[in-house]
C-alpha cells in the first residue's frame, strides 16, 4: 500500500546544525576543483569499443540510475517543503538544507548528463534512441516516503556509498581512459555527498539517541535502491553488472554502523541490538563496529 506523501516529522536539527553541515559540504569542493560535462576535453577519444559487454551494459544502467534525478529531487521538496504553509522552526531547518539540495541536484545532474555524453561519444548509443530510453525510466516516480526526518539521510547514506563503491570498482577494471577519468570524478562527488549524509545521521544520532533506532533500523528493513521497484529487469540487471565489477548495496551498511558508533559512547541496548541488525543484513556479514 503506497503511504501518503507527507513532509518529513520526527525530531529535527537545529537549523544552525543543518547549516553547519552545508557549510562543511560546500567547502569540500572549492569552485576551482568543480567540473561540469564541457570541462571534460577529451570526449572525442572516448571508445566503447575497448569495453566488454558487461562494462558497456554497467554504463547503460548506471546512465539510468543517475538520469532519475528529478524524481530523487521532488523527494526532498515533497518531505523537506519550503512553502507558506510550514511553520517557522521547520521552515528554517529546510530552507538551510535545500543549500545543499541545489548543489547535490546540480553534481548528481552534472553525473547524469556526463555518463550519456559517454554513450554518445563513444559509440555505445545514438542520441535519440538514448534519450527515449532514459524518458521511459525516467517519468516513472520514486518514492521513499519515511515519516521521520533522519530516514532521508540514512537512506541516502547507503544509497551513495553503495553507488561510490561502485564506481571505484568499475573505474578499476574499464580500459577506456575517459571513461576511467569519468569514474573516478563520479566516485570523488559521491564520497563528499556520502559525507554529508554521514554527519548529518551522526548528529542526529547524538543528539537524539535512542529515537533514531527504530527510524534507522526500518530504513535497513526494508531498503531498496533507487528504481529497484520501478525499473523492468532491474535485479536480473543488477545480477549483471555485479559480474563485472562488485555491486552490493549491503557493502555499504558497514559505513552506516561506523557512523551510528562513532556518535555514541556508551550504547543502549535497543542501540546494540540496531547495529548487530544492520551488520546481519549485510550479504557477507561483519562483526559490528566497536
Amino acid at each position: 500500500m503506497t503511504r501518503e506523501i507527507r513532509p518529513a516529522g520526527g525530531p529535527m536539527l537545529a537549523p544552525h546544525e543543518v547549516e553547519e553541515n552545508v557549510a562543511t559540504f560546500m567547502r569540500a569542493t572549492p569552485v576551482g576543483r568543480r567540473w561540469d560535462v564541457e570541462s571534460i576535453e577529451n570526449w572525442e577519444l572516448a571508445d566503447a569499443g575497448r569495453l566488454t559487454e558487461g562494462q558497456r551494459s554497467a554504463v547503460r544502467f548506471v546512465t539510468l540510475i543517475e538520469d532519475h534525478l528529478p524524481g530523487y529531487f521532488a523527494q526532498y521538496h515533497e518531505h523537506f517543503p519550503v512553502t507558506d504553509d510550514v511553520e517557522p522552526q521547520t521552515y528554517m531547518h529546510n530552507r538551510e538544507l535545500y543549500h545543499f539540495t541545489v548543489r547535490w541536484a546540480a553534481e548528481e545532474d552534472t553525473h547524469a548528463r556526463a555518463l550519456a555524453r559517454y554513450q554518445t561519444a563513444s559509440g555505445l548509443a545514438e542520441p535519440e534512441p538514448l534519450r527515449a530510453e532514459l524518458a521511459q525510466e525516467g517519468s516513472k516516480r520514486f518514492s521513499v516516503p519515511y515519516e521521520h526526518a533522519v530516514q532521508y539521510f540514512a537512506y541516502t547514506l547507503v544509497q551513495e556509498k553503495a553507488t561510490q563503491i561502485y564506481y571505484q570498482q568499475l573505474r578499476d577494471v574499464v580500459s577506456d581512459p575517459v571513461l576511467k577519468d569519468l569514474l573516478g570524478r563520479l566516485s570523488r562527488d559521491e564520497a563528499r555527498h556520502f559525507a554529508f549524509m554521514a554527519d548529518t545521521v551522526e548528529l542526529y544520532v547524538r543528539r537524539f539517541g535512542d529515537r533514531t533506532v527504530e527510524p534507522i533500523r526500518e530504513v535497513i528493513a526494508d531498503f531498496r535502491m533507487p528504481l529497484a521497484d520501478t525499473m523492468r529487469g532491474y535485479w536480473r540487471w543488477a545480477l549483471r553488472i555485479a559480474d563485472t565489477a562488485r555491486y552490493d548495496h549491503t557493502d555499504a551498511y558497514e559505513h552506516l554502523v561506523r557512523v551510528v558508533s562513532r556518535a555514541v559512547e556508551t550504547r543502549s541496548d535497543k542501540m546494540e541490538e540496531m547495529l548487530r541488525f544492520v551488520t546481519s543484513c549485510r550479504t557477507v556479514a561483519q562483526p559490528a563496529a566497536r
